[in-house]
């Protein structure tokens, strides 16, 4: 079974990044070569900017390259349950932000033409417990009614016809979630960046910045380097001085096993629609055929950080988890596990905005492959003086009580989620 993340080890070599030192004055260095940077890195150089990314180790190698591949309309927090903390219009904005990032990510890969195994088959969530019903058909009307009018409910036997498993009550289709193959799409948006203009260094760690008259110096491996303009875009990145972006944020670890390669008929005849589907439990499960025929398994089986030992133990949860609900996948073997780093929010909701004059977004809290992509281009807009272009500019962004930097406490979170999803 491969520790490497499928996405990364099957998608093609990145081939354009800048050799020899970081040095020079550009208008803008986007420090992080994942989705939100690369995304930042092309839009900018698109409007004129001279752009340049750097990226501590390889581009997409973190949460962007590491994920589920998750690509959907709806947002983290039930809808029903935002409306009524902070106001149905609200609720509406932020959902319409994730539709609008869908949107991007879309609208990206059909210009820049970048081969990706796009596909549009919508996401539907299962209801895992029957208490979960009543709530998910609550919630599908009130989207219905005030947002997306293209959601259903499906009944229990609904449900049974699209997935072959008896562990489902029932189920909330939305209908505009795509796939993709991310790694693919990650290093097309790379090649995409350096051709309309922008300059990527890999291997290239910020150690530090200063600010300067004319913007700023910013200091990393491999030289020194000015810019009128500096964008944070580092999600829940462990490497350089981010202290004040960490605390912000608890670097939860998601984990993921990806099945050898099966007949496409026995597939099809678990997941016919071949949707992306994921599960009502607050430590749930998310799955989804990859175009290769595999069976893609994922979740926050362990409350830990990532590592090579963490990865190995989590992937035994999925395998045992997945075969508990498709029994007849007794048999399969993991080809791959991996894990990585969800950027969790406290109230899962994005940030972005500026502090002390340098512009940052991450947070994506799990939802990032959609969000990171848009927010690039979000940020683009912003950092052009269209501070209104950001849905998340309202939010406060505290630091969480007691978090300062290492979190220790992700055991604690995980006991008390676990108590949760037991007792509702």
């Amino acid at each position: 079974m491969g520790s490497e993340s499928y996405w990364l080890d099957s998608a093609p070599a990145f081939t354009s990044a800048q050799r020899g030192a970081v040095e020079g004055q550009v208008d803008v260095v986007v420090v992080g070569g994942g989705l939100t940077g690369l995304s930042a890195a092309r839009a900018l150089a698109m409007k004129g900017a001279s752009v340049v990314v750097l990226e501590a180790a390889q581009v997409i190698g973190e949460a962007s390259g590491r994920n589920g591949g998750q690509c959907n309309t709806g947002i983290a927090q039930d809808f029903g349950a935002m409306a009524a903390s902070r106001g149905v219009d609200q609720a509406r904005a932020f959902y319409q932000a994730y539709a609008d990032a869908v949107t991007s990510v879309q609208q990206i890969i059909e210009q820049e033409q970048i081969a990706c195994d796009f596909s549009r088959n919508g996401k539907l969530k299962l209801a895992a417990k029957p208490q979960h019903v009543a709530g998910m058909e609550k919630t599908c009307e009130l989207i219905r009614r005030e947002v997306d009018a293209d959601v259903a409910m499906l009944s229990r036997e609904e449900v049974r016809r699209e997935v072959q498993s008896d562990q489902f009550h029932a189920g909330l289709l939305q209908r505009h979630g795509i796939q993709m193959h991310v790694g693919k799409f990650g290093v097309g948006l790379a090649e995409a960046a350096v051709r309309h203009g922008a300059v990527i260094y890999e291997n290239a760690a910020v150690t530090g910045w200063q600010k300067q008259a004319d913007g700023y110096r910013v200091d990393t491996a491999r030289g020194q380097i000015r810019a009128r303009q500096l964008l944070m875009a580092t999600g829940a990145s462990q490497v350089g001085p981010l202290n004040w972006y960490r605390r912000r944020m608890a670097p939860v670890g998601s984990f993921i096993i990806v099945t050898e390669p099966m007949a496409a008929e026995r597939l099809l005849a678990l997941l016919p629609m071949q949707r992306s589907y994921v599960t009502s439990r607050i430590i749930g499960n998310y799955f989804r055929i990859t175009d290769d025929n595999r069976l893609l398994f994922g979740g926050r089986a362990r409350f830990a950080m990532s590592n090579p030992r963490s990865d190995a133990l989590s992937g035994e949860v999925l395998k045992k988890t997945m075969t508990e609900m498709f029994p007849q996948l007794a048999g399969v073997r993991p080809a791959y596990c991996w894990g990585g780093l969800v950027d969790m929010t406290a109230d899962r909701l994005p940030r972005a905005g500026e502090h002390e004059g340098i512009y940052y977004s991450m947070g994506y809290s799990g939802h990032g492959v959609q969000m990171s992509t848009h927010m690039g281009l979000v940020m683009a807009e912003v950092m052009g003086g269209n501070a209104a272009a950001n849905p998340w500019r309202e939010l406060s962004w505290p630091a969480i009580p007691g978090h300062f930097g290492k979190p220790w406490f992700l055991p604690l979170v995980g006991a008390y989620y676990r108590l949760q999803d037991h007792l509702h």
